[in-house]
């Protein structure tokens, strides 16, 4: 994976996704956003190694996050994932050597969570 400032984010709340959206591309990523699962996936894999971290609502119709989580990381295992829920969830689930590219924000949260957990996870090295 080359060095990106590219971000994936995956939310059916729209107007959530619209903020998110908007306070990350003013802080200088790459962002797109998608409200549909699906949508974001067929994305995701036609462009899967441009993608430095993918956002990713928990619980969403179509789709659960986890599987969605799955596939990201099957099409592209380097790729840094943000999970948002409004429920806790323990990132543990995942295999120990990708675990730390894995970072939860518990719903609800201010802009500034959303930066500095997006900002701690494009510090990892997967």
């Amino acid at each position: 994976m080359q060095d990106s400032n590219r971000l994936l984010l995956v939310d059916d709340e729209t107007a959530l996704l619209d903020l998110m959206r908007r306070y990350l591309t003013r802080l200088g990523y790459e962002v797109d956003a998608y409200t549909n699962a699906h949508a974001a996936l067929q994305r995701f894999e036609s462009q899967a190694g441009d993608y430095a971290l993918a956002v990713v609502d928990w619980s969403m119709p179509g789709m659960t996050g986890d599987e969605l989580v799955n596939q990201i990381l099957a099409l592209n295992p380097k790729v840094r994932v943000l999970v948002s829920s409004g429920y806790q969830y323990n990132t543990g689930r995942f295999p120990k050597d990708i675990q730390p590219q894995i970072g939860f924000l518990l719903k609800p949260f201010l802009p500034k969570m959303l930066a500095d957990a997006v900002e701690a996870l494009m510090k990892v090295k997967p």
